[in-house]
């Protein structure tokens, strides 16, 4: 399975996640003329060599009326909310905003109308920018207790946001991986001043988009994700957690400005994820006086003991009488467990041990916000085929309280 693996121990922003993948594809220099060419107003993107604690990256820069914005936060990307944004550092950036143009804000039907009115861009790529920026948009309402409709984004970070987040949608879609793993997200710590005072970092909307994805603050003092940033990684990402088992076939590093003790990077890394096998204990024995209450009350407490799978096959035994073989399929570790808990629950006097090798599916869970309830779903990939599953308890409570059938349950659910 073509897998893409994002290491975001230095947090995320727009431009060093598009850095990153752009350094996954042999055409790179093609890529940015090709975005240079969609005419994003008064934007220009370059590409350039970066060195972080020895290691070579790209910085991706975008000029505005041909001036690079400045360095905004800990990174040197900032997202421009006109109610959640950073104050400019007095050394670094006039705070009069001395540019060639003036600051207006734009809402996210002015963001729609640019990017589905005035970019040649696929219809996918323009739902999927679409799509980030609502996800911002939505967490800048909670976070203000304001309508989305009222949530405006200043004129010059709107044109250097859609640029980093077309390019990372772009990128996307060209590398197209079949899965998407992202790290758990280290976010800075401290507070940051921003237009309206002083915020925890990290700050209101970019910890509501970050719900539910595991992220960590570190010893770095700032903001380490921004809010584009995050949008990104919980539009694309298919799962958070550590490195899956890969063949690496190429490695990105998309470079911030700062310079830290720590490389200030987010590092891509696309593969083959390496099929799971792990090698297992079958333990198997006979037996010929036990009731069918017995064996099953055996197979219980023989899962809850940790067993990986528990089956049985009716057998003739000696003299003609008929018995039951149970098999008990377990991990090595958990060999000495299985075994006093086989011979406590049943009636066997000898156990047979086999070594095999399991291959089995990557799988992952994921839970679904239904009009009926949370639902899980189980995913299995892996050997080139994906399968879809959804939790039988779900699916029977739905069918209960809507007194419907169990299939008729999952018609509700797979047709939302």
């Amino acid at each position: 399975m073509k897998t893409l693996y994002l290491d975001c121990s230095m947090g995320a922003a727009g431009d060093m996640l598009a850095a990153a993948l752009l350094e996954l594809i042999p055409d790179a220099d093609q890529f940015m003329e090709e975005l240079n060419a969609l005419g994003i107003p008064d934007i220009l993107v370059k590409k350039e060599t970066s060195v972080k604690c020895g290691i070579t990256g790209t910085h991706v820069c975008v000029s505005i009326n041909g001036e690079e914005e400045e360095s905004h936060d800990v990174h040197d990307k900032h997202d421009h909310f006109a109610h959640d944004h950073h104050e400019h550092d007095s050394h670094e950036h006039d705070h009069n905003h001395n540019h060639n143009h003036s600051h207006h804000h734009s809402g996210l039907h002015d963001i729609e109308h640019i990017v589905r009115g005035h970019l040649n861009l696929p219809q996918k790529i323009q739902d999927d920018v679409m799509a980030v920026y609502t996800l911002i948009a939505e967490a800048e309402s909670k976070a203000h207790g304001r309508p989305v409709t009222e949530i405006h984004f200043h004129e010059v970070g709107t044109m250097d946001a859609i640029a980093d987040i077309v390019a990372v949608c772009l990128l996307m879609n060209r590398i197209s991986p079949d899965k998407v793993v992202v790290s758990p997200v280290h976010v800075g710590s401290g507070q940051v001043r921003c237009a309206h005072g002083i915020l925890p970092v990290p700050a209101p909307a970019t910890a509501h988009i970050l719900q539910n994805v595991p992220i960590y603050g570190g010893s770095i003092k700032g903001e380490l994700c921004t809010p584009t940033g995050a949008a990104l990684l919980k539009y694309f990402a298919d799962s958070f957690g550590e490195m899956p088992i890969m063949q690496t076939t190429a490695i990105g590093y998309g470079m911030g400005k700062k310079d830290f003790e720590a490389a200030n990077c987010v590092r891509a890394m696309l593969g083959e994820t390496v099929s799971i096998q792990e090698e297992v204990c079958e333990l198997s024995c006979n037996v010929d006086d036990m009731t069918a209450e017995a064996v099953g009350f055996a197979t219980e407490q023989l899962f809850k003991d940790g067993a990986l799978d528990v089956y049985t096959v009716s057998i003739g035994m000696k003299k003609s009488r008929p018995g039951i073989l149970i098999h008990v399929m377990c991990r090595e570790a958990d060999r000495e467990t299985i075994l006093k808990s086989i011979f406590k629950h049943t009636t066997t006097i000898g156990i047979r041990e086999t070594k095999l090798h399991r291959y089995v599916l990557d799988r992952s869970i994921q839970t679904l916000d239904t009009p009926y309830g949370s639902v899980r779903c189980k995913i299995s990939s892996g050997y080139g085929v994906e399968r879809k599953k959804y939790e039988y308890d779900d699916l029977a409570r739905i069918a209960k309280e809507r007194n419907i059938s169990l299939s008729e349950a999952e018609d509700l659910i797979s047709n939302l």
